[in-house]
């Protein structure tokens, strides 16, 4: 490990002296075994308070493939299954078009649900109740399984509120007693307690990053929530549980998570057989209107990734970025897990493809 983590080290310390990152963290998993557990820069520009490794970076969407791999476990455990219609566990969601509506659209982004209710705010958007019940009275803008578009919000309390009826547990409780306490994990959460608060980054910006314009009609990120920095960085937006959007966590908590998701997995905790991943990241397809049997890029809840490492094979990796540039993801072709995570919130990710290109050309 000495080697691969000095070189690692280096690296993050580069990308910080060039100017390219403030603070980040890069952790590797290869055969169960945690070989790289690097960070450099500051978590708080203004106080120069350290990076360590126990810092907490909020990652935006990667939380999406946290909330996936919770709903194929109770798939595994067989609480619901991918073609169960959303209605059959949520009752108050028939209505609207959305009766042929099923887990398999909502964990493929084809549920028809991209667009935040209008008329909220954060105190709204905090609250899990009200924002479920909000989206079970809402008209999809498109036909379930019709058209691919991206849940950038909305994902988090379709898959959620699916996972609480079928369970009887909230997500908070499934996150935690269904992957945290298995791995032995303390610095992963969606929706923080008040006892981490101190540990957490503040994000910022890249120089010369602009604010998108307002625009009228529906939107999957209202113009109200950006920059999406500023909403990270409100107490109130980390305590709240919102499986797409505001997980806070380490790398290393993040790529052990991973790493358990591989064959063998960490620690000899496999959290799910290798027979439902293969299930979980084949590429699913549009099952209805005029495009149907479309490949939309990605599998149940998790991103594709064919071609890590350089050449494209048969197995994908699989995980899943954030806005601003945190990723996790597993490498079942190189047996590898891998987190990263980062303050400042870049569009160019220099420092994700440095680490990749070291990763990828270790030991050569």
């Amino acid at each position: 490990m000495t080697d691969m983590q000095e070189r690692f080290q280096r690296l993050l310390d580069a990308v910080v002296a060039e100017g390219h990152e403030c603070g980040l963290q890069v952790a590797v998993y290869r055969d169960g075994q945690l070989v790289v557990d690097a960070w450099a820069g500051v978590a708080d520009s203004a106080s120069g308070r350290p990076v360590d490794g126990e810092t907490l970076f909020p990652v935006f969407s990667v939380s999406k493939g946290i909330a996936a791999t919770v709903m194929h476990l109770l798939v595994e455990r067989g609480l619901v299954n991918y073609d169960t219609r959303v209605a059959e566990v949520w009752p108050e969601f028939v209505g609207q078009g959305k009766a042929a509506t099923t887990l398999r659209h909502v964990l493929a982004h084809t549920a028809g649900l991209p667009f935040m209710p209008e008329e909220i705010s954060y105190t709204e958007m905090s609250d899990w109740t009200t924002m479920c019940a909000l989206l079970a009275h809402m008209t999809p803008d498109t036909p379930p399984g019709s058209c691919w578009n991206y849940h950038a919000l909305t994902y988090g309390w379709l898959v959620g509120e699916i996972a609480r009826r079928v369970s009887g547990r909230t997500f908070g409780e499934l996150l935690a007693e269904e992957i945290c306490r298995p791995l032995g994990l303390d610095s992963l959460f969606i929706g923080i307690p008040d006892t981490v608060a101190s540990r957490v980054a503040i994000l910022e910006d890249a120089v010369g990053a602009t604010t998108p314009l307002e625009v009228p009609g529906p939107r999957g990120i209202p113009a109200w929530m950006e920059p999406l920095t500023l909403m990270m960085n409100r107490p109130d937006t980390r305590r709240a549980c919102l499986p797409s959007a505001t997980g806070i966590m380490s790398a290393r908590a993040l790529a052990r998570m991973y790493a358990a998701l591989l064959p063998g997995g960490v620690d000899g905790i496999e959290l799910l057989p290798p027979a439902r991943v293969h299930e979980a990241t084949r590429e699913q397809a549009l099952d209805s209107g005029p495009h149907a049997g479309t490949p939309v890029g990605m599998g149940l809840g998790y991103q594709l990734l064919p071609n890590l490492g350089g050449a494209s094979t048969p197995t994908p990796g699989f995980g899943h970025g954030g806005h601003g540039g945190a990723n996790g993801f597993a490498d079942p072709n190189h047996r590898l897990a891998v987190g990263f995570t980062k303050t400042r919130c870049t569009v160019d990710n220099v420092a994700l493809e440095r680490v990749l290109a070291a990763l990828y050309t270790e030991g050569d």
